[in-house]
């Protein structure tokens, strides 16, 4: 599951033991030799679905940690690129991974790292495209409103937040029981020690993500990501979600349901 340049069992604790934010500036050096890490298959068949949306003058990668998402926002943003996370030790990855040139814009946009954190934006009305990879599960159910509120207010009007979104595990899947048995744990752990590690995989189901992002102001879409295949029912394994923030003209949020 792990590579030998990932971190090890010890290490691994360590950071179960941390907080949430400790917790990945222990992880950053190693973080992208896990299977933490949004697989290059998913991140491909993402930037596929966005790009004929854009192209886009500035582009946001919400809880950036290493850098994902602003490496698919490059080829389609004209002007600027920003990474977001509060991980010091996450974002100083992401630093080191771009040369002086692509920071500086001599071969795309220019792109910056800000450290923030996403329950609280330092952005008002600043891009046209906000994507983020990975990062759900460290936000509780009750968060999510106000997590999208942010990313709305982010965002210019017309502007686009855009992230991959799973189907459920059917029950015959070991999958399911894995994720069940991680989230479990993961409860025990917050309700008998601090500080708390917040990670789980079975929060952000699609009902009620939809719900939150339509209560936020965004109209939604979703886009089969068919490279992934369907479920016996016929529903994609796989969609992007693309949520709009409305022009000012336009009348109240309304979503393109498959």
């Amino acid at each position: 599951m792990f590579t030998s340049q990932g971190p090890s069992l010890r290490e691994l604790t360590v950071q179960a033991l941390s907080s949430t934010e400790h917790g990945y500036d222990l992880l950053a050096p190693k973080f992208d030799h896990t299977p933490f890490r949004t697989p290059e298959r998913i991140l491909d068949a993402c930037a596929e679905a966005l790009r004929p949306l854009g192209p886009f003058a500035a582009g946001l990668d919400v809880c950036c940690g290493t850098g994902a998402g602003v490496e698919i926002l490059r080829p389609m943003c004209r002007e600027h690129v920003t990474g977001v996370d509060f991980s010091a030790g996450m974002l100083a990855e992401a630093r080191a991974a771009l040369t002086p040139d692509d920071r500086l814009g001599d071969r795309g946009p220019v792109v910056d790292w800000v450290r923030a954190d996403a329950r609280a934006l330092p952005f008002i009305e600043g891009f046209d495209v906000a994507v983020s990879f990975g990062a759900f599960g460290h936000f509780l159910p009750a968060e999510r409103p106000g997590l999208f509120r942010q990313v709305h207010g982010a965002l210019r009007p017309g502007g686009l937040f855009a992230f991959p979104l799973g189907a459920p595990q059917p029950l015959t899947s070991p999958w399911y029981w894995a994720m069940l048995g991680f989230d479990g744990a993961m409860r025990a752990r917050n309700l008998l020690w601090r500080p708390r590690f917040v990670m789980y995989y079975r929060t952000f189901g699609l009902a009620g993500v939809r719900a939150d992002l339509e209560r936020a102001g965004f109209a939604v879409e979703l886009r089969p990501l068919e490279e992934f295949g369907r479920r016996d029912d016929g529903s994609p394994r796989w969609r992007l979600v693309v949520a709009r923030k409305p022009f000012l003209h336009e009348g109240p949020v309304t979503s393109a349901r498959p």
